[in-house]
């Protein structure tokens, strides 16, 4: 065995670690959306109207990653992993409890959200990443990345918001879906935030995040 091999196959090498946060990946996206299933059949709105938000999937790679020690290239694998799992074991939950079709696993829809997934894996992946701060990066561009969850939370709100007032939808319906977010993200805000005062600025840091998110999300065709 050559001395490349032999480190390959230490534990705690890259390799062990990419496989090791592939695996927990895999089952924590089979719970994501197994239970994402759950919830909007169990939960009424507006609570459960969380459960068809791609926002909180976005969040849900962002804390995945955040808490994590990988690096950034395995901390992007872990989240894509995740939330592309999600897709499948969401649809698998609703053809074996609600007995919905199973080409749902596969359609063309499924595979739509799964690459909404990867987009979202790899922008929130890193987001996690990045806001623990590993390395010598500035705190100010550590607090970008905190913003992010909150910013896709408040960004979802935004299109809520433009729904009200518009006959296909329920004017307190989107209304109070709009006050769930706008909750969420502030509450998802000071808990990853250390400090007031750094709460305070990743809010601020949040609102171009928030502007760019809204934008993006009306042109994937969320609105």
């Amino acid at each position: 065995m050559t001395i490349d091999q032999r480190t390959a196959s230490r534990p705690g090498t890259p390799t062990r670690r990419a496989t090791s946060a592939t695996l927990l990946a895999l089952a924590a996206g089979v719970l994501l959306g197994a239970l994402d299933f759950v919830w909007i059949k169990v939960v009424p709105a507006p609570l459960g109207d969380l459960g068809n938000s791609i926002a909180v999937w976005a969040v849900a790679a962002f804390l995945f990653t955040l808490r994590a020690r990988w690096t950034l290239p395995v901390s992007l694998l872990a989240a894509v992993v995740l939330l592309v799992t999600a897709v499948p074991s969401y649809y698998l939950a609703a053809a074996l409890i609600q007995h919905d079709d199973w080409s749902n696993l596969h359609d063309a829809n499924a595979v739509l959200w799964a690459g909404f997934g990867v987009v979202a894996g790899l922008v929130f992946g890193a987001g996690g990443a990045l806001a623990r701060g590993r390395g010598r990066l500035p705190e100010s561009f550590r607090d970008v990345a905190l913003a992010l969850p909150g910013a896709v939370l408040f960004a979802e709100a935004g299109l809520q918001a433009t729904r009200i007032g518009n006959p296909d939808y329920s004017t307190g319906g989107q209304a109070a879906a709009m006050a769930v977010l706008v909750t969420l993200g502030l509450g998802v805000t000071a808990w990853v935030a250390p400090t007031w005062r750094r709460r305070g600025l990743v809010l601020i840091y949040a609102l171009p995040l928030t502007a760019a998110g809204f934008a993006l999300l009306s042109v994937a065709g969320f609105r």
